[in-house]
Order: structure tokens, then C-alpha cells, then sequence
């Protein structure tokens, strides 16, 4: 059988993989937006712990990884209390192998990659003088995009978009297995920009996840606002593609007032 021959047969079977799935329940927010995709969960993880692996030793032999002990500390009791909210969204979260870990470096920026690998960068809390509260919003925030498997659901979207790895497996005589996914969980997390339906979506499960952790969730607002000063009201690279400034600022007022209650009563 030829190639081309293969690898039509190969789209065709991976048309039919491409699922509809549930990644999260809505939660007080009601984010219920149906996803399709092509990839395992197992396959998406494995990419990102490979990825993820890789840029902390380069971090380390840079000796920029987590350089202050002060810093690293405060990040991850702040990641300790928002992990467990994520079981209102989705039970097996909260037992992913989750890594939480603080680069120095001034750019402003924090991320978690598919399956719980995060780092918060030294600069986001420099630059914006970020309170604990302001810290939770943002982690919430990276926190959500591996809730909802947005890297996952976007290498679906690259793969169908080039005709999928199934194809590319084919033609190439690789298996699909043999495909290496830690530089697309990489391209995915850091170098492409999310869609502004992702942005959202995360925003609305960031609050909710800081809320019920008991941090004000109203410090999502201060956080942009910080964030929109910077470069003249440029707001940094990665959030470049958000919603426009006063519908994002107005909708982080609407649903940190939905989740109001969820602080009040961790509070108590």
C-alpha cells in the first residue's frame, strides 16, 4: 500500500477519533463549553512532563531555579491551597503529579503546562508588587488552562489543522506513539497565544479557584490593572491576546462578585 494511500486512510481514521469530551464540571462560574479532541490526556502529559523537565534543568544550569527560597516558599503555599478547589471542577485533579516552581528571570510571566506543571516567573512578582491575593488570581488563572486541557485542546486543533499525527506518522513511517509531543506542549504552552474563548474561560475558573482557597478573588481586577500599565498600557506577551481591556475588566467584576460567597465562607 502507498504511502498516500496510508496516510488518507490514516485522516480519515483520525477524524473519526476526534471525540467531544467533558474536561471539567461547569462549577459556580458555569464554564460548559464543549471540546473536541484528538489526543490523549496520557499523551498530552507525558509531552508536557518531558518539556517541563527539560526547562527546569536548563533553569538550573542558568542558576536561575528557584534562586529565592522566600519567593519559592510563598508560591507554593499559595499553589497548596488553590490545588484543592480544583476538585469542584474535576475530581482526579487534585491528585495529578503537580510541580510548582519559580524562575528568575524579569520577565512577567507564570504558566502551567498540561498535567499540572507550573513555574511563576520572579519578574511578575517584582514588577507588580504582587499581593498573596493578586499571586492566587494569576495562578488560578495558569491553574484553569490545564483544568480545561487547553494545550491539549489546541495540539488538537494544530494536529487536525496539518492533518494529524496520524497522518504525519504515516507518511513518515513513525508510529504515532513514537511522536515526540514535548516540543508542541512546549509551543502550546509558551510560544502560541491562547485564544480569547481560552483566556475567558480561564479568568472565570481562575476566580472561582482563588475564591474558594479563601483569597479575594476581586484582586484578579487589581492584577490586570497592574498588568495594563505596564509598557504604556501594553499588558506583557501572554497576554496578548485576552479580551480587550474593559470587557475583561468587566467581566472579572461580574464573576468575582458571582464567587463572592465561595470567599466568604473559606474565610470563616
Amino acid at each position: 500500500m502507498s504511502r498516500l494511500i496510508i496516510a488518507v486512510a490514516a485522516a480519515a481514521a483520525l477524524t473519526a477519533g476526534c471525540q467531544s469530551v467533558e474536561t471539567t464540571k461547569a462549577g459556580a462560574v458555569g464554564v460548559d463549553r464543549e471540546q473536541r479532541m484528538m489526543i490523549s490526556s496520557e499523551q498530552m502529559n507525558a509531552g508536557a512532563e518531558k518539556a517541563y523537565g527539560e526547562m527546569m534543568a536548563e533553569a538550573k544550569a542558568k542558576g536561575v531555579l528557584n534562586r529565592d527560597p522566600a519567593q519559592v516558599a510563598r508560591v507554593r503555599a499559595i499553589a497548596k491551597r488553590l490545588i484543592p478547589q480544583t476538585a469542584s471542577f474535576r475530581p482526579d485533579a487534585p491528585a495529578w503529579k503537580w510541580e510548582v516552581n519559580v524562575i528568575s528571570v524579569k520577565d512577567v510571566n507564570a504558566w502551567a503546562m498540561p498535567g499540572g506543571k507550573m513555574a511563576v516567573y520572579s519578574g511578575l512578582i517584582q514588577q507588580l508588587n504582587a499581593s498573596d491575593d493578586e499571586l492566587a488570581a494569576v495562578m488560578g488563572h495558569e491553574i484553569a488552562h490545564a483544568l480545561r486541557e487547553h494545550g491539549r485542546e489546541r495540539a488538537s486543533q494544530a494536529m487536525a489543522q496539518s492533518m494529524g499525527l496520524a497522518v504525519l506518522g504515516a507518511v513518515t513511517g513513525i508510529s504515532g506513539r513514537a511522536l515526540d509531543l514535548s516540543q508542541l506542549a512546549l509551543d502550546v504552552t509558551l510560544n502560541l497565544p491562547n485564544s480569547r474563548t481560552h483566556e475567558t474561560e480561564s479568568d472565570r475558573i481562575g476566580v472561582e479557584l482563588a475564591a474558594s482557597a479563601g483569597y479575594d478573588p476581586r484582586a484578579a481586577v487589581s492584577l490586570w490593572e497592574k498588568m495594563h500599565k505596564l509598557g504604556d498600557g501594553q499588558p506583557p506577551q501572554f497576554l496578548s491576546t485576552h479580551p480587550s481591556h474593559d470587557s475583561r475588566i468587566a467581566d472579572l467584576r461580574e464573576y468575582a462578585a458571582r464567587v463572592m460567597p465561595l470567599y466568604q465562607s473559606a474565610k470563616r
